[in-house]
C-alpha cells in the first residue's frame, strides 16, 4: 500500500480531514451483532475508513431511511453460463448488489485451454465488480469425453500465484480423488494449502471423509438438508446454489440459521440473463431465503461475511473500517432491492461502466464439427431394453431409466407417446468426429429439434429431437453461427442465439441476449417443451460427473459405475 494512500486512510478515518465520500442518514446492518445502527459511513478511495460516528466528506450521499449492507459475494459460478462476456456480466449483476464473483472459467478452458483462463484473468482486473478466478481443475472433467483442451497440473501451477487467482476450482472428478489417480494427485499436491473447491454430489460416509481429507474445503452440490448437514459437520463450507437449472435453496433453507451461517455461503453456478432479468441474482436468493423463514442476520452473513471468510478474502464482507468499500443500499432487509451500489468505492452507474477498458475475446471459430447426415442419428442395436436419461426438473441429477424400445429397420426411433426423444452428442473441436446417440425423457418435445454448443463441460454439440432431419439442420446451423442455441421445426430455424466466443458467450449486450432467450423459450414451447429452462437442462445431460445417467461423445455414461456403457 502506498504511504500516501495509507496516510489518507488514517487521516480520514480519524476525522482529521474530510473523507472522500460520506454516506449519510442510513442504517448499517451490523453482521457481527445483528443491530441496525444509524450512522455515517466514510469512504477513502476504495476503502471504508469510518463507521458508527459522524463524518464530513468531499461528497455527501444522502441515504436517509435506507439500509446499508455489505456487497454480495457469489462464491461459485461460471460466468460463461450467463452467455455474455465478463464485462456484460458485470453490467448485468453489479447493479443488483453483487460486488465480488468467484468464477471458475472451466467452460471456456474446455474449449480454448489456458487462453480462455488468461482471458478471464485479464478481464477480471477491468470490471467494476471484483472478479476472482479459481483455476479450472478438471479440463476435461473425466476421461469419458472429448474436450478442446487438456490441462494438467504443470499447466496450472504457473498461474497459482497470479494476483487474481484464489486456488483450484471445483474438483468434479471425485472418483479420481478417491482412486488416487496420478494426474488428480499432482493437482491436489500442487495446490495443497490453497483453497480447493469441491464437487461431490451425493457423496457420503467414508468416501466423503476421504474426499475432504484431500484438502477440499467447500462444496456446492448438496441437494438435500441431510446431505448438506453431513458436509457441514465434516468441516466443509456449504455453498447453497440457486441457478437456472439447479435450484437447491428451498431444500437447504432450513440449514440457514445464525448458528450455521458462519459456514454457509451462496452461489449461482449457472444462471442465465433470462432468470436474472425475471427474478434476480443473489438478491433473489436473499429475498427467497428470508421468505422461507431464515433469519435475516444469517442470510446476509451467508451473502457476504461468511463467503469472504470461506475464501480468505479478509478485506471485505463487513461495513467496517479497513474493509473494501462494497456497499449495497436497500429499502428493507426482506425485500433486498438495491437502489444504489458501491463497488470498491466506485458508485455503480452507467458512466462508470462506460469508463471501463475491455480486452479482446478469444475462442472465435471454435465449432469444427464434421458434416452430419440424417442417418447419423439412428440408434442401432438388437436389444429391446434401452437405457434412458430421466430428467428431474430443477435438478442436474438425472434418473437412470430403462424402457423397452424395439428396433425397426435397424433403428430405435423416438416414441413421442412415451416422451422418449432422441439425444445426440457430436464432437465439435475438430479432434476425432465422435458422435453418440441415446434417449431422454422429460422434455415433452412433440416435433422438431433443439441444439446447443453449451454442453457441460466438454462443450461439444448436444441436440435433442423428434425428427432426424430437424436435428441435422440444427447441428448445421450451429456451425454457421459459431455456436449457440437453435430451435428448428420442419427444416426451418424458428429461433437462435449466436454465441461466437468459444461457442459459449455472445458479443451482444445482455439485453439483446435476454430478448433472444425469450424467443428461444417461446419457440421451444411451441414444439411442446415443458421445461422452464430447456437449454441449460440439455447442457447438463452431458456432464458425466453428475449422477446417474449422462451422455457424451463417447456414449451413454453410467455415472454410478463411472464408465461408458457398452
Amino acid at each position: 500500500m502506498p504511504v500516501s494512500s495509507l496516510s489518507a486512510r488514517i487521516s480520514q478515518g480519524t476525522g482529521a480531514v474530510p473523507a472522500d465520500v460520506v454516506l449519510r442518514g442510513g442504517h448499517v446492518f451490523d453482521l457481527i451483532t445483528g443491530d441496525l445502527v444509524q450512522t455515517d459511513v466514510a469512504i477513502c478511495g476504495d476503502t471504508i475508513v469510518g463507521v458508527f460516528d459522524a463524518y464530513e466528506g468531499g461528497e455527501i450521499v444522502d441515504v436517509t431511511g435506507k439500509i446499508l449492507v455489505p456487497g454480495f459475494i457469489d462464491t461459485h459460478l461460471h460466468i460463461e453460463s450467463s452467455l455474455v462476456t465478463p464485462f456484460e456480466f458485470d453490467r448485468m449483476v453489479t447493479p443488483l448488489g453483487v460486488t465480488t464473483a468467484i468464477c471458475d472459467p472451466h467452460e471456456i478452458a474446455n474449449v480454448s485451454g489456458l487462453a480462455g483462463i488468461d482471458y478471464f484473468l485479464q478481464a477480471s482486473a477491468l470490471t467494476l465488480m471484483d472478479i476472482r478466478v479459481q483455476l479450472s481443475s478438471c479440463v476435461p472433467s473425466t476421461h469419458m469425453e472429448t474436450s478442446g483442451a487438456v490441462l494438467e497440473a504443470g499447466d496450472l501451477l504457473p498461474l497459482r500465484d497470479h494476483p487474481r487467482t484464489l486456488g483450484l476450482a471445483e474438483f468434479m472428478n471425485f472418483p479420481g480423488v478417491l482412486m488416487q489417480d496420478a494426474g488428480v494427485m499432482a493437482k491436489l499436491e500442487g495446490f495443497a494449502g490453497r483453497h480447493i473447491d469441491g464437487h461431490c454430489p451425493l457423496l457420503c460416509g467414508h468416501a466423503l471423509n476421504g474426499y475432504i481429507a484431500a484438502g477440499i474445503r467447500t462444496e456446492h452440490e448438496a441437494t438435500s438438508a441431510a446431505e448438506g448437514l453431513e458436509k457441514l459437520r465434516k468441516g466443509m463450507r456449504l455453498l447453497i446454489r440457486e441457478g437456472s437449472v439447479s435450484k437447491d435453496l428451498h431444500a437447504l433453507a432450513g440449514l440457514i440459521t445464525e448458528r450455521h451461517s458462519p459456514y454457509i455461503a451462496f452461489c449461482t453456478d449457472d444462471r442465465n440473463p433470462l432468470d436474472i432479468g425475471e427474478h434476480g441474482h443473489l438478491d433473489y436468493m436473499i429475498r427467497t431465503a428470508i421468505a422461507l423463514g431464515a433469519p435475516p442476520l444469517a442470510v446476509y452473513r451467508a451473502a457476504s461475511l461468511s463467503a469472504a471468510e470461506a475464501f480468505g478474502l479478509k478485506d471485505r464482507g463487513l461495513i467496517a473500517p479497513g474493509k473494501r468499500a462494497d456497499i449495497v443500499v436497500i429499502d428493507s432487509l426482506e425485500d433486498c432491492r438495491a437502489s444504489m451500489v458501491f463497488a470498491g468505492g466506485v458508485r455503480v452507474t452507467d458512466a462508470a461502466f462506460a469508463a471501463r477498458q475491455t480486452v479482446e475475446p478469444v475462442g472465435r471459430r471454435s465449432v469444427r464439427a464434421p458434416a452430419i447426415a440424417v442417418a447419423d442419428f439412428r440408434t442401432p442395436g438388437n436389444r429391446v431394453e434401452t437405457p434412458v436419461i430421466g430428467i428431474i426438473p430443477g435438478k442436474i441429477i438425472t434418473q437412470h431409466l430403462t424402457f423397452d424400445i424395439a428396433p425397426v429397420d435397424g433403428d430405435k426411433a423416438p416414441d413421442l407417446a412415451r416422451d422418449l426423444i432422441k439425444i445426440a452428442v457430436i464432437e465439435r473441436h475438430g479432434k476425432n468426429g465422435n458422435r453418440a446417440t441415446g434417449f431422454v425423457q422429460g422434455f415433452g418435445l412433440k416435433r422438431g429439434a433443439i441444439a446447443s454448443t453449451v454442453c457441460h463441460d466438454h462443450h461439444n454439440i448436444a441436440v435433442v429431437g423428434a425428427d432426424y432431419g430437424d436435428m441435422a439442420r440444427a447441428v448445421a446451423r450451429l456451425g454457421e453461427i459459431e455456436g449457440g442455441f437453435v430451435v428448428v421445426a420442419d427444416g426451418q430455424v424458428l429461433a437462435e442465439l449466436a454465441l461466437p466466443v468459444a461457442g459459449l458467450m455472445s458479443l451482444e449486450p445482455f439485453e439483446v441476449v435476454r430478448g433472444a432467450l425469450e424467443r428461444l423459450r417461446m419457440a421451444a414451447q411451441s414444439l411442446g417443451v415443458t421445461l422452464e429452462e430447456p437449454f441449460l437442462q440439455l447442457a447438463f445431460l452431458c456432464l458425466p460427473v453428475i449422477p446417474h445417467l449422462k451422455i457424451t461423445d463417447h456414449g451413454m455414461v453410467d455415472v454410478d459405475r463411472f464408465e461408458v456403457m457398452p
